[in-house]
């Protein structure tokens, strides 16, 4: 679903718009499954070693994570996209009705920038893991090399499950991101020096599974603990228009549509894979933070 005319100028002059419903249930109910089968095996693993009591079979999707995570942090080894590289995952990156809301902001010729990840943020109240506390202010541009400073990077953050105040949903500064980038500092986590961070009140950003939340690279944004029974699932995304620098040079990007050059497009998810692989057994480029 592409963004109306209004939800851009929103993005353009805040940094951000939380575009609701563009995705429908059957968009995202892969990776949910997928997620869930992840889970399953990682628990069934992690029992057979007597790392665990108790698998908790029952349990929801929102729940089932954070319960073993009690028991053992390992439940979320190995549990990210590029780690993963499920079908399902690889599919969804292409997946028509995200990409038609990306487009309206990069343009027809979409690379997906190699920055991804899933996040699962338990209650706060499960021990001591910082999986389920917050987040501190930053800007994604953070996160990136400093080559990639004219890129037009986008961040699409997507809920899985319900993200509202008591899970912990995203806050962010409106407007802030027309000051451009904010020297960050690598003490407490990549996070805006404390001395510069500007004077403006936060925007809480709740919001539900088929929504997207698109942020500019230099819009300041954190994440608050969860303080409800129940896991906050969302996927942290990228995207940028083809042939720009990714600021992630170490991992791999691809075209994802192409108006142009329909061919371009990455549609194997095997290939997909494979590049991944390749990244971490031949390592060569940059994937640092900007502190600078």
């Amino acid at each position: 679903m592409e963004l109306t005319r209004e939800q851009i100028e929103a993005y353009n002059e805040n940094g951000f718009v939380v575009a609701k419903g563009v995705l429908d249930a059957s968009d995202t109910q892969p990776v949910i499954d997928e997620l869930v089968e992840f889970i399953d095996h990682r628990a069934k693993e992690l029992f057979e070693q007597g790392k665990i009591t108790n698998m908790y079979p029952e349990a929801s999707f929102e729940q089932r994570f954070g319960l073993i995570l009690k028991d053992s942090v390992e439940i979320g080894r190995g549990m990210d996209i590029m780690d993963m590289r499920g079908p399902a995952m690889f599919n969804f990156l292409g997946n028509d009705n995200l990409l038609d809301a990306v487009q309206s902001l990069v343009g027809p010729e979409i690379t997906c920038n190699p920055i991804q990840h899933v996040r699962a943020k338990p209650p706060s109240n499960f021990g001591q893991s910082s999986w389920s506390h917050g987040v501190p202010w930053h800007q994604d541009a953070a996160v990136m090399m400093k080559e990639a400073e004219n890129s037009n990077v986008i961040t699409c953050w997507l809920p899985l499950t319900l993200s509202n105040r008591d899970r912990g949903c995203l806050q962010v500064l409106s407007g802030v991101s027309q000051l451009g980038y904010l020297t960050h500092q690598k003490e407490g986590g990549t996070m805006i020096v404390p001395d510069i961070m500007p004077d403006s009140e936060p925007v809480y950003l709740e919001c539900d599974r088929g929504d997207i939340v698109f942020l500019s690279r230099y819009t300041p944004h954190r994440s608050l603990p969860n303080l409800s029974d129940y896991c906050r699932w969302s996927l942290d995304l990228r995207y940028q228009p083809t042939g720009q620098h990714t600021g992630r040079t170490a991992h791999p990007d691809f075209v994802v549509r192409s108006l142009s050059q329909q061919d371009n497009a990455l549609i194997n998810h095997k290939a997909w894979s494979d590049l991944w692989v390749d990244a971490f057994e031949n390592p060569r480029g940059a994937a640092t933070h900007r502190t600078e």
